[in-house]
C-alpha cells in the first residue's frame, strides 16, 4: 500500500505594503540634517549612495516615484551652478593656481567682490563642498517624495491644518507629476512625430504640455478634496480664527529661527535648541486650538507599526550621531582647504550614515511589486 505524503511548508513573508509616509520624511530628514552638518566630499557621496540604495528598493510603481531623476538631475545643475559661481566672482582665493583668466575691474561701489582672475585649486574646492552638500540635501528631499504617498502624507497631517491642505495638495503633487506628465508627453510625441519640432520648438512643444498637465491635476486633486468637504469647520469665532492664525505664525517663526541655529554652528546657543523649543510649543498650542472646531473621519486609517518605527527611528538616530560627531570627529567633517588636505573618513559618521540603509530591508515590500511565496520541502513520498 503506497503512502502518499505532501510536506508543504510555506515560509512566511511580509505582505506588500505601503510604509507610513510620514516615516519616510523622518528617514529622510534625518539624512538631511547628517548632510548639512559636513562637506566632506566622501560623507555626502556615502550618503547620496545610500539614499539612492533605498530609493531604488523600496520605491512603487506610483507616478511620484518616477521624481527621483528629476531630484537627482537638480541636484547635478545645483553642483555646477555652485562652482561656476565660485569660479565667476572670487576665484582666486589660495595659491594651487589651476587657471589664468583675466581679471575684470568693478567700480568702488562693488569693493570686495572680483570678476574672473586666477582659478585656484581651492576656491574650485570649496564651490564643489558646498554645492554638493546643498545638492545631498536635495536629493534627499527627494527620495522623500519618491517613497511617500503625498495624498496620504496630507491624509496623515492633523485636522488644524485644513486651512492649508488644498495648497499643500497643489505643492506636494505638482513635481512627481511632472515626472508622469513628461512620460506621457513624450510617447504622444513618438506617436504622431513632427519633423518641425526640433531645438527650440521641440522643447516649448513638449515643457509647456508637461507643466500644463501638472498643474491641471493637482488643481483637480484639490478640488475633488474641496468638493468632498474635506476640513470643513464651523462654530469659530473671528477673534478666535485671529489668535490661532497669530499662534502658528509665532510658532513657524520659532521652528524656522531655531532649526536655523541648530544646524548653523555660528548662530549662538540661545537661537537654536530653546527658540526652537520655544516655536514648538506655540506651534502646538495653534494646532490644539485649530484642531478643536475641527471632525475629520478615516477610511482604514494609516497605522504604526514596527518597520515604521524603524525606519524613522534610523533617520533620527544617523542625524543624532552626525551631531554628536562635530563634537568627537570635527576635523572629518569639514576638510580644511588651506592647506589642501585629502578628505578623511572618521568611524562614527560613517557609522551614521550606513545606519540610514536600514529601511531598505526593514521597511515592507511597495504596493505595486509582485510577491511570490516561496515554498520550500514540497515532495512525494
Amino acid at each position: 500500500m503506497a503512502t502518499v505524503a505532501t510536506d508543504l511548508r510555506v515560509r512566511r513573508i511580509r505582505l506588500p505594503r505601503a510604509l507610513h509616509p510620514v516615516a519616510w520624511w523622518l528617514w529622510a530628514l534625518g539624512l538631511a540634517v547628517a548632510a548639512s552638518r559636513t562637506t566632506n566630499p566622501l560623507l555626502l557621496g556615502a550618503v547620496i549612495a545610500v539614499v539612492t540604495w533605498v530609493v531604488v528598493a523600496r520605491r512603487s510603481d506610483a507616478p511620484w516615484a518616477k521624481a527621483f531623476r528629476l531630484y537627482a538631475l537638480a541636484a547635478a545643475i545645483v553642483v555646477a551652478i555652485r562652482v561656476f559661481f565660485r569660479i565667476v566672482f572670487g576665484g582666486d582665493e589660495g595659491d594651487v593656481v589651476l587657471i589664468h583668466l583675466p581679471s575684470i575691474p568693478l567700480p568702488s561701489t562693488a569693493s570686495g567682490i572680483s570678476l574672473f582672475g586666477d582659478v585656484t585649486a581651492e576656491s574650485v574646492l570649496g564651490g564643489l563642498y558646498d554645492g554638493l552638500r546643498l545638492a545631498t540635501m536635495l536629493i534627499c528631499l527627494g527620495a522623500a517624495n519618491a517613497l511617500a504617498n503625498p495624498r496620504r502624507l496630507l491624509r496623515s497631517m492633523p485636522p488644524a491644518l485644513h486651512e492649508v491642505s488644498t495648497a499643500v495638495v497643489v505643492a506636494l503633487s505638482v513635481f512627481p507629476q511632472l515626472a508622469e506628465s513628461f512620460v506621457r508627453v513624450r510617447r504622444a510625441r513618438r506617436l504622431r512625430p513632427d519633423p518641425r519640432a526640433r531645438g527650440t520648438r521641440g522643447l516649448r512643444s513638449t515643457v509647456i504640455p508637461v507643466l500644463e498637465d501638472a498643474l491641471d491635476r493637482s488643481l483637480m486633486l484639490a478640488a475633488s478634496m474641496d468638493a468632498r468637504g474635506y476640513g470643513r469647520s464651523t462654530g469659530r469665532s473671528p477673534a478666535r480664527s485671529r489668535l490661532v492664525g497669530s499662534l502658528m505664525v509665532l510658532g513657524l517663526a520659532g521652528i524656522c529661527v531655531g532649526v536655523y541655529g541648530l544646524l548653523d554652528g555660528t548662530t549662538p546657543r540661545v537661537l537654536s535648541m530653546p527658540m526652537l523649543a520655544v516655536g514648538l510649543a506655540v506651534g502646538v498650542a495653534g494646532l490644539m486650538l485649530s484642531g478643536a472646531g475641527v471632525r475629520r473621519t478615516a477610511y482604514r486609517p494609516d497605522r504604526w507599526r514596527a518597520p515604521e518605527l524603524v525606519v524613522a527611528g534610523s533617520g533620527v538616530l544617523c542625524a543624532g550621531l552626525i551631531l554628536a560627531a562635530t563634537h568627537v570627529a570635527a576635523a572629518s567633517l569639514d576638510p580644511t582647504l588651506s592647506p589642501l588636505v585629502w578628505p578623511q573618513l572618521a568611524p562614527l559618521p560613517l557609522l551614521a550614515i550606513f545606519i540610514g540603509l536600514v529601511p531598505a530591508w526593514a521597511a515592507p515590500e511597495p504596493v505595486g511589486v509582485d510577491t511570490a511565496v516561496v515554498r520550500a520541502g514540497e515532495g512525494v513520498a
